[in-house]
């Protein structure tokens, strides 16, 4: 069976997001998917997979009703999300502020951005609007990660940016997984004052499919089952928690009250039993090592229950 795994999105904005929640759940009823879907006034962030006739099914409605939504797909053969969720989420990017989509950053295809790389220079900043833990398994070369403990602090770290660099002189590149992040953020930056605004059209899922691996360092992560994809030929930049070997596989540490996604490779995952550190080795809800299970995803709540009734009855 051949699946397609789908990412996709658009901001134009939605008048009735529960009515459209309502159509999607209609839609999936009769099709093989799964995946998140969150829907709001802002408008639609999705990454599904589906067998490949359900997912071609699934992107002409879309593009029936939503002309602008840009879908990125990679060929599977098995599901890339343990279930399907579509709901309401009031932010579909978590800033916390006010954000005027009509100043987004210039979208940039794959082969301009290429070609941006190749010559930038020191009136050029490229900024990674990813998560750290994405950033530490892949990123473009000579990009850098805003260092933030959450993105709703990217507001304040845009004005403390306008103080070190001429906001009328700086060409600011921005990229993110999807692209998605980058019409929040690229906006954020435009509402402070920089006119040179740019933002890879797509974000990586695009760039991997179009350029491949070049000006890439690592794989690209994904949030799904796959935990990263391949960036043309790229090697691990990053390494083992434990034993400090090359490594860019996830996972979330086997202790329920712990959780942290960490990473780890093969041997000592089983020596440590799934778990991130000695003290959660001894922690009392430990979900069992399982070698061949789908390293980034944590249990749902069916399965924390039959954890727990089979230790009481134990």
């Amino acid at each position: 069976m051949e699946y397609k795994v789908l990412a996709y999105y658009s901001v134009e904005p939605l008048e009735n997001p529960l009515e459209e929640i309502a159509l999607h759940k209609k839609f999936f009823e009769t099709r093989d998917f799964k995946g998140r879907i969150y829907i709001s006034e802002q408008g639609i962030n999705g990454q599904s997979s589906g067998r490949a006739d359900h997912a071609d099914e699934y992107m002409l409605w879309m593009k029936e009703r939503f002309q602008k939504m840009p879908f990125k797909v990679h060929m599977s053969h098995e599901h890339a999300f343990p279930k399907m969720t579509v709901k309401y989420r009031k932010q579909l990017v978590a800033v916390d502020c006010p954000v005027d989509f009509s100043m987004v950053g210039e979208h940039v295809s794959p082969e301009q951005w290429k070609k941006m790389l190749e010559e930038q220079d020191s009136e050029t900043i490229v900024l990674d609007v990813r998560n750290d833990y994405e950033w530490k398994i892949g990123h473009f070369k000579g990009a850098e990660l805003p260092k933030l403990e959450t993105f709703r602090q990217f507001p304040e770290y845009a004005k403390e940016l306008k103080k070190e660099k001429d906001p009328q002189k700086t060409r600011v590149m921005m990229y993110c997984t999807g692209g998605i992040r980058c019409e929040y953020f690229s906006a954020l930056m435009k509402q402070e004052g920089f006119e040179n605004v740019y933002q890879l059209d797509g974000g990586v899922i695009n760039y991997g499919l179009k350029e491949g691996g070049d000006q890439w360092e690592g794989k690209l992560f994904v949030f799904d089952d796959r935990l990263a994809v391949p960036m043309g030929d790229g090697e691990a930049i990053s390494s083992c928690k434990h034993c400090g070997k090359s490594n860019d596989v996830y996972h979330n540490c086997a202790n329920m009250d712990c959780n942290e996604l960490f990473l780890c490779c093969s041997d000592c995952l089983k020596v440590h039993k799934g778990c991130c550190c000695s003290e959660c080795e001894a922690a009392p809800r430990i979900r069992p090592y399982q070698e061949n299970g789908k390293p980034f995803r944590k249990w749902d709540h069916q399965e924390k229950m039959a954890w727990k009734n089979a230790h009481l009855q134990g």
